[in-house]
């Protein structure tokens, strides 16, 4: 393994592997899919939130699910919070960097929706605190906001 192309192929199947062992991860993930489904199934929608590259993932995963992945279905009601360059500018601006999810949450929040972000925008150790403190502030009311257990191993280093 002598190249970058290597490389990533082998870690890409490394990481496949271990999530086919991992008992526990794949208990967590079919929770997660059920909780979604379950909140589609009541009329509620999903929110993606990230910074950086997690935020192109956020809007990649709200496209999906708003589009057609995999099968032909009505379209799901799914969005990524930062996609309107406009609104986080201006409450940036306004207030502060670190209240743009919260002021969204808060604007389009209702009960049983799903509010997703990425490992570093949820983990314990918070690398960000916007949003982690907005979870901490809104309603828990407001939305479904589980924290499902992310195991470090399985992050590239």
């Amino acid at each position: 393994m002598n190249s970058v192309f290597d490389l990533s192929f082998y870690n890409s199947i490394k990481l496949k592997q271990a999530v086919l062992l991992d008992v526990e991860l794949k208990r967590t993930i079919l929770d997660v899919a059920q909780a979604l489904t379950d909140s589609y199934k009541n009329g509620n929608c999903s929110r993606f939130c990230g910074n950086g590259g997690s935020a192109g993932d956020a809007q990649h995963i709200a496209a999906e699910l708003s589009g057609r992945f995999y099968l032909d279905r009505p379209p799901l009601d799914s969005e990524a919070l930062h996609v309107n360059a406009s609104y986080v500018t201006a409450v940036a601006n306004d207030y502060s960097y670190d209240v743009i999810y919260e002021r969204m949450v808060q604007a389009q929040g209702k009960p049983g929706d799903v509010l997703f972000g990425s490992y570093e925008i949820l983990s314990a150790i918070g690398r960000s605190d916007e949003v982690r403190k907005m979870l901490y502030r809104i309603d828990s009311d407001i939305w479904l906001c589980k924290r499902f257990p992310v195991r470090r191993e399985y992050r590239p280093d």
